[in-house]
């Protein structure tokens, strides 16, 4: 029997990589953040947008947790942890929320 839910978003954070002059240089500034991502809160990381842009990255994150304010306190966290990364600015993020029957809210802060 299945007494609870499951409680899930995606953040994605729009980043500037003011320092970078090429690919290999910018992948070098985001490789710390999206390793730290997995390794330090496991969670699933990719790079998602802005691939072939020097000075731009995307990178997105999937949580998934027993209660919403456990989503919430992880997305607090994780984008607190985006934000102090060396080398790059956080430009924006945008969130999505998931529930079994699909997407609930989608929402964009700066």
């Amino acid at each position: 029997m299945f007494n609870g839910g499951v409680h899930a978003a995606a953040i994605t954070f729009d980043l500037h990589v003011p320092e970078s002059r090429s690919l290999k240089s910018k992948r070098a500034a985001i490789r710390p953040i999206v390793d730290g991502l997995r390794h330090r809160f496991h969670l699933s990381v990719a790079e998602t947008g802005h691939l072939d842009q020097w000075q731009r990255a995307e990178i997105g994150v999937a949580i998934v947790a027993a209660t919403d304010d456990r989503v919430r306190e992880v997305l607090d966290t994780v984008e607190r942890f985006v934000a102090g990364a060396a080398d790059v600015d956080l430009l924006g993020t945008e969130v999505a929320w998931f529930d079994p029957d699909g997407v609930l809210d989608s929402g964009v802060s700066a």
